[in-house]
């Protein structure tokens, strides 16, 4: 029988390094969502749509776009965008009142007008409501708007006080 080689032993292998623990990963915990109030004001004309008369969120409001129309969504101001602006602020004051709020809360307003150069027009009857208060505003000018007859629909963010 022939002689069998003598293998050299294999080293063992070397120690694993230690694992280390993975770090902790810090989860960032959300709060709770605030609680969402649909807000429908008495007297204002029906939606003529799937939404309601305002949104309030937490400490922040949301205006649907206001137009001048009147409970029974006849147009008010007829061809006078100056009686239409000031038909929708009164509006929206009532949205305001109700969530307790005034003009002087509203942080940003967009402005749909049919005839951007009607902005003249309107801008003092916006300094009436608002009074020294000068939310963010946006003016956009549109070919139509909801109704006929409609010259311009105002929209608004409203930062609400806390109770």
């Amino acid at each position: 029988m022939a002689k069998r080689a003598k293998r050299k032993a294999t080293p063992p292998p070397a120690p694993k390094p230690k694992a280390r623990r993975p770090k902790r990963a810090v989860v960032a915990t959300r709060a709770p969502l605030a609680r969402r109030e649909e807000i429908r004001v008495p007297g204002l004309a029906p939606a003529i749509s799937h939404y309601t008369d305002a949104v309030k969120f937490g400490n922040i409001m949301f205006v649907s776009g206001v137009i001048a129309v009147d409970k029974d969504l006849n147009l008010v101001g007829g061809d006078d965008v100056v009686a239409q602006t000031r038909c929708i602020f009164e509006q929206m004051k009532q949205i305001l009142e109700a969530a307790g709020a005034s003009f002087a809360d509203v942080l940003k307003v967009t402005v749909f007008l049919l005839d951007v150069n009607d902005r003249a027009k309107i801008n003092p009857v916006r300094q009436e409501y608002f009074g020294a208060a000068r939310p963010a505003s946006t003016l956009i000018g549109v070919r139509e708007l909801a109704l006929p007859g409609v010259k311009i629909e105002i929209e608004a963010v409203v930062g609400l006080r806390k109770s």
